[in-house]
């Protein structure tokens, strides 16, 4: 009889592989990603069905807890500008004290390894920022581009953002504010 699956054994690994893709890449081998994670390879094989499974699986892991981040506390009722920059504000602190994470979703974000179906999952995550976006663009507030477009800008700028805090942490809170004027700059109808 098969022993029930482990969530613990299950986290472990997403970990893990969000540690080694950070440090060697998408094409790092899943016998280090097991080891990472204190499991055997054949283990690992257990909980995703292949590597291409492992990678889709993570994607999504990390999604849902920047959904969890970014929409804690998401003043819904905001103009859109408020809104706007505390979305900013949360992705750029998360990616600043997770920056494994964060450049493990940056190369998966650009993988051909993902589906379709991961990245519309992906997206759908943040339905009520998207929504906001949609009214913004219907109100005038913001330029008309499609959200995943407005999300790419986001990304690259926060991107730039948090390299910079993270090598002047000093100035961290002068840079949060410059990106984010970058960013509505380029979003915002004037």
């Amino acid at each position: 009889m098969a022993r029930p699956k482990s969530e613990d054994k299950r986290n472990a690994i997403l970990a893990a592989a969000a540690e080694v893709i950070a440090e060697q890449g998408l094409g790092a081998p899943t016998a280090r990603i097991a080891k990472v994670a204190g499991v055997a390879e054949g283990t690992l094989f257990t909980y995703f069905a292949n590597k291409d499974d492992l990678l889709n699986a993570l994607y999504l892991d990390i999604k849902a807890e920047l959904r969890e981040v970014m929409m804690a506390n998401y003043p819904k009722h905001a103009g859109a500008r408020e809104r706007a920059q505390y979305v900013w504000n949360q992705f750029v602190d998360w990616g600043v004290a997770q920056p494994r994470r964060r450049r493990a979703m940056a190369q998966l974000a650009v993988s051909e390894r993902l589906t379709e179906h991961t990245r519309a999952t992906g997206m759908q995550s943040f339905a009520d920022i998207n929504e906001m976006i949609q009214a913004s663009v219907a109100s005038g507030a913001l330029r008309d581009h499609p959200p995943a477009f407005l999300s790419a800008i986001m990304s690259a700028l926060a991107e730039t953002t948090m390299d910079f805090i993270a090598r002047e942490p000093a100035n961290a809170q002068q840079y949060r504010q410059a990106g984010f004027e970058a960013f509505w700059n380029a979003i915002a109808r004037h």
